[in-house]
């Protein structure tokens, strides 16, 4: 989300160079990352740095900042962003294609036949959704699968971490029963669950930036304060960072294909890639599910 901003073309060849030699393959962007200066930095790395087939590029579209119609899902509006993407990115397909967010302006069967096209014309190999409620992903998936030849969904990318874990009450259930899997988005809490703003905002985090100031300050208050404090206890109990332990704890979650990372420099990235190796002890789980359970009633929870 970064790359093309916060994070200039050097620094995402440093990352993309890290990952792909630690295992990684899936590099997600949208075409409203940074006015699609994201998926220009992409682009120029593929190939020059590392081969086009040894990745799994991810987009999105639907979005239309700065405009009276925030949210466009029409045929016309997706099919032409994602040749527009494409033409960023330099390449003839992505691997999976996400709506950015659900339009209430345009049914939803006119949105799913877009993707449809997508596939059959072979501009996209996978389609997805990305914050989509619970209902929104169960009515579109039931609407794919309803008739042979449509394309199925293959995920929903939700922001799902200790600090916000709303998706537990409809989104990631109905993800399971459907088989989609979940792409978390911030896994990190926006970066507060790595432990950085326990004494104040960093000059050079993402909340003393003008591009992410807002998007950080939700995060910044009393509850998730807390939530970060369990998170730091138990990672000095197990003599690891506070990140590692909160990406191990939504990489376990059911559900969850892969968390997506936000990192903005290698050494970010690299503390993140580390902690694949942690391992959460139940005890630890159910002390961390407690202090950041989301409040449950009528119909989710019933006895």
């Amino acid at each position: 989300m970064t790359w093309g901003c916060d994070t200039d073309a050097d620094d995402a060849a440093a990352q993309l160079k890290t990952f792909c030699e630690a295992g990684g393959n899936l590099v997600d962007t949208a075409d409203v990352y940074c006015e699609g200066e994201s998926e220009l930095v992409v682009g120029s790395l593929l190939d020059r740095l590392v081969p086009r087939a040894e990745l799994l590029i991810a987009t999105k579209a639907g979005l239309r900042p700065g405009t009276n119609r925030r949210r466009d899902n029409s045929r016309w509006h997706l099919l032409h962003a994602l040749d527009t993407s494409l033409g960023r990115l330099g390449i003839e397909y992505v691997d999976l294609w996400q709506v950015h967010g659900y339009d209430l302006a345009t049914p939803q069967e006119e949105t799913l036949a877009a993707l449809d096209h997508a596939v059959s014309s072979g501009r996209a190999r996978y389609i997805g959704l990305s914050n989509y409620t619970g209902w929104q992903i169960a009515h579109a998936a039931t609407w794919q699968a309803a008739w042979p030849g449509r394309t199925p969904l293959a995920s929903a990318q939700m922001e799902y971490s200790l600090l916000e874990r709303g998706i537990e009450r409809e989104v990631q259930p109905a993800c399971c029963a459907l088989g989609l899997g979940v792409l978390p988005w911030s896994p990190l809490g926006r970066g507060v669950l790595t432990g950085k703003y326990r004494s104040g905002v960093p000059g050079d985090s993402r909340a003393a930036s003008p591009h992410f100031e807002r998007f950080v300050e939700p995060y910044l208050d009393h509850r998730c304060a807390g939530i970060v404090e369990a998170v730091a206890t138990a990672a000095e109990g197990l003599g690891v960072s506070p990140l590692a332990v909160a990406l191990a704890w939504v990489r376990d979650r059911p559900g969850v294909a892969a968390p997506v990372l936000g990192a903005r420099t290698a050494g970010q990235l690299v503390d993140a890639l580390d902690s694949e190796d942690v391992d959460l002890p139940d005890e630890i789980r159910a002390a961390l599910d407690d202090v950041s359970a989301p409040p449950m009633g009528y119909p989710e929870r019933q006895t």
